[in-house]
């Protein structure tokens, strides 16, 4: 019995026209090959499964048709064909890896020498070519800049920064990005058509999602969906399947945030590790959730078609923003993306997810409350100016749900911190501490400011604060901004003119109390400078 091929191998393209995204690169090939004008080399760089290596066997095939010079290879003649089955004599696939010795590249080189036997060009394609040794490089080097009549390299890499400056500037540098979500839902639908395969489209865009961006990886996941068999692709059988947290896990989170209820936290973390879900994609859809919570709470129903979500998880979104401020929000999301990287590379990553699960539910609780100004349910300021912690059985409240803005409404006054200077020139010292971006202590003391509404007025006490004040004007907007104060206007002012020493020799000879000593003494002000602090 003959083993099934995968369906990144069933459905690999054997056309520009066929790969997913890369527009700018097929294009560009294309009018390459269709007028016969090849660079020499080429660096196809990129992140896995976005098709570096299938887009140069692409352009192998279009550079040797038989109906060359043309802008896609016909697939049909005995050149393509022989290409497609790897036994071209004129084409050559080195793996970087395995063959990346200065030996390697010599032999290479000599090979380089020999005219086309079959084909229009000789190809050789390197796959992996970051794996190459600098001397295996150093012996490329001079091939690359002046090589033989109809001979063209292509190297394939997922590490471009570690290619030497000098490969890189003897080669076209084409980059590969990663596919967007609907674009890699678009291929994978068109897959499950083409397979006769009923899905459902949340079930098509969660493996989308689970991708991030790479063909293959997609495809491979689908393999893996569809191998369980079934009359279709269900979300229910792919979240099982891939290990992937449910639309309830993010409920009950959400519910425990805003109760402050750390026990459900808790158990939420026992769960997900219990069932093995997968961390690392827990933590993207948790960030994006966030990211989308805070965006529908400041931007109300004008956001949602950005959102790209699905009926059940837009009635969600709007369910869950009503109960948090902007504040609260964007101070979780920033919370989980900072410990993204810790869980995913800690030697405990299950005691690190749930620390992450307890700060969220906690915020309220370690952060100062003109944090998180507006949180109703949050507690009370105690005297350190922190909020206190109101169990559930001390008689507080539910808190009420606050409506969304309406589409191109203003966030609502109840969600903005008191505009202070104070409390701003305090919030700055904090952020500091805690290692974020802010703008210094000594930048902020040396200036004098006038908050009227959404202005503030900055009159620096010395002109060369006024020239810091100017160069650092972007990292004060952005700490207005992470302050609550997006929308204040910044603007600064002229420093006073210094007087001169003569004007201030005249005023202070006129001053009461030096007249005893002038009149007494005869003496009289040579020079005055005047002390700016």
């Amino acid at each position: 019995m003959m083993k099934r091929a995968s369906l990144a191998a069933r459905y690999r393209p054997r056309t520009f026209a066929e790969v997913a995204g890369q527009d700018m690169v097929r294009a560009v090939l294309s009018r390459a090959a269709a007028e016969d004008s090849v660079a020499p080399a080429y660096l196809f760089s990129g992140t896995r499964g976005v098709g570096k290596t299938t887009v140069a066997r692409i352009f192998a095939r279009a550079l040797n048709c038989a109906g060359a010079p043309a802008p896609e290879p016909c697939n049909q003649c005995p050149q393509c064909r022989s290409i497609l089955s790897g036994a071209h004599v004129d084409v050559s696939e080195i793996d970087g890896a395995s063959n990346n010795s200065v030996d390697d590249a010599r032999a290479l080189r000599e090979s380089i020498g020999y005219a086309p036997m079959e084909g229009r060009y000789k190809i050789f394609v390197v796959d992996e070519a970051h794996m190459l040794s600098r001397h295996a490089f150093n012996a490329l080097l001079k091939t690359l800049e002046e090589p033989p009549p109809r001979v063209v390299f292509i190297f394939a890499t997922t590490e471009a920064h570690k290619f030497p400056v000098t490969i890189v500037s003897r080669c076209q540098h084409f980059v590969f990005r990663h596919l967007p979500e609907d674009a890699l839902y678009a291929h994978l639908a068109a897959v499950l058509g083409k397979e006769g395969v009923a899905f459902e489209e949340s079930a098509a865009r969660l493996i989308a999602r689970r991708a991030a961006g790479s063909v293959r990886d997609g495809m491979s996941l689908l393999d893996q969906v569809l191998a369980l068999g079934g009359a279709g692709l269900t979300a229910a059988v792919t979240r099982d399947v891939l290990g992937v947290a449910g639309q309830e896990i993010f409920e009950g989170l959400f519910e425990a945030m805003q109760r402050q209820d750390c026990a459900a936290a808790a158990d939420i973390c026992r769960r997900m590790l219990a069932d093995g879900l997968d961390t690392g994609f827990f933590l993207r859809e948790l960030i994006n959730r966030l990211r989308d919570l805070f965006l529908l709470r400041e931007s109300g129903e004008a956001v949602m078609p950005a959102l790209r979500l699905s009926p059940d998880e837009a009635a969600f979104l709007r369910s869950a923003a009503r109960r948090f401020s902007a504040a609260h929000l964007h101070a979780a999301w920033q919370t989980a993306l900072e410990a993204r990287r810790g869980i995913v590379y800690n030697a405990e990553p299950g005691a690190a997810l749930e620390l992450l699960l307890l700060n969220l539910v906690m915020l309220p609780r370690l952060l100062p409350l003109d944090r998180l100004e507006g949180l109703g349910a949050a507690g009370d300021a105690g005297p350190d100016g922190r909020t206190a912690h109101r169990g559930k059985d001390a008689g507080a409240p539910p808190e009420a749900e606050s409506p969304l803005p309406p589409a191109g409404a203003a966030p609502p006054e109840a969600d903005r911190p008191p505009l202070s200077w104070e409390a701003f020139c305090a919030f700055c010292e904090a952020e500091l501490k805690a290692g974020r971006p802010a703008p210094a202590k000594p930048l902020l003391a040396g200036v004098t400011a006038d908050w009227r509404g959404k202005e503030l007025r900055l009159t620096p006490r010395r002109g060369t604060v006024g020239r810091q004040l100017d160069l650092h004007r972007r990292e004060m907007l952005d700490a207005l901004r992470a302050y609550g104060a997006a929308d204040t206007r910044l603007v600064l002012l002229d420093a006073p003119r210094a007087r001169s020493g003569r004007e201030l020799v005249e005023e202070f000879s006129r001053r009461d109390e030096l007249a005893p000593c002038m009149e007494v003494l005869g003496a009289r002000l040579e020079s005055c400078t005047e002390k700016v602090s």
